[in-house]
C-alpha cells in the first residue's frame, strides 16, 4: 500500500513538474521578429526629421570600399584616359584575362573579338568589333571605361567585375587585337620558322 502512493506522489510530482516546465517555457518565449524596432523608412517622432533611418554621417565609406587607387578604379587620372595598366601584364594576368573575357563578354564579342558572339547569332544587335582601327587606337582606359560603365546597349560590369579583372580582361583584349594585326617580323623566331614552313 505504501509503495503504490509513494509510486502514485513520483508519477503526480513528474506531471506536476512536467506541466510546470511547459508553463513555463510558454511564458517565457521571446519573438525576436515581434520586438519594438522601426521598419525602414518608417515615421519617427524622435528625430526631429522624423526619419527612423539615420543618414549616414558624411565621409563614411563602406568597408573595402575606399577607393584611394584612381588609376585602378576609374582608368582615369585628372579626368583624362590613361594608356597603362595599373600593374603588370603577366601570363597569369592574361589566363586571368581570357577566362574573364569567355564569360563575360565572348557571348557578344564572340571568343576573337569580331562581334559575332552567340547572342548576335540569335538576333543581338552586334557590337563593334575589338580589331577596328578606333578601338585597336583607342587608350586602355577607354576599355576600361566601357566595361566599368557601359556603352550604348551595352550595360555596366562594375558590380560583376572586380577593377583587377577588368584590367586583366582589357590586357586580353589587347591580346586579341595584337594576335590578329601582328606582322611577322614581331613574332618570335621560333614561330616565324614555323610559319615559314607552313608556306612552304
Amino acid at each position: 500500500m505504501k509503495r503504490s502512493k509513494a509510486r502514485a506522489m513520483l508519477a503526480f510530482t513528474e506531471i506536476v513538474s512536467l506541466l510546470l516546465l511547459v508553463c513555463s517555457t510558454v511564458a517565457c518565449r521571446q519573438d525576436m521578429h515581434d520586438q519594438p524596432k522601426y521598419e525602414p523608412l518608417q515615421e519617427s517622432h524622435f528625430f526631429s526629421d522624423h526619419r527612423s533611418s539615420r543618414p549616414l554621417i558624411e565621409g563614411t565609406v563602406a568597408q573595402g570600399q575606399l577607393k584611394t587607387d584612381k588609376h585602378l578604379h576609374t582608368g582615369k587620372r585628372a579626368g583624362q584616359l590613361l594608356d597603362t595598366l595599373p600593374f603588370p601584364v603577366t601570363e597569369q594576368v592574361l589566363k586571368r584575362g581570357r577566362q574573364r573575357y569567355d564569360i563575360f563578354c565572348s557571348p557578344c564579342h564572340a571568343r576573337v573579338g569580331t562581334g559575332e558572339g552567340i547572342v548576335v547569332q540569335r538576333g543581338f544587335r552586334p557590337p563593334p568589333s575589338l580589331h577596328t582601327q578606333r578601338l585597336r587606337e583607342a587608350p586602355v582606359g577607354h576599355l576600361f571605361d566601357v566595361i566599368t560603365n557601359g556603352y550604348a546597349t551595352m550595360y555596366s560590369y562594375a558590380t560583376r567585375i572586380s577593377p583587377s579583372d577588368r584590367w586583366a580582361i582589357v590586357a586580353y583584349v589587347r591580346a586579341l587585337q595584337l594576335s590578329q594585326h601582328a606582322r611577322i617580323e614581331e613574332l618570335p623566331e621560333r614561330d616565324q620558322t614555323r610559319l615559314r614552313e607552313i608556306e612552304e
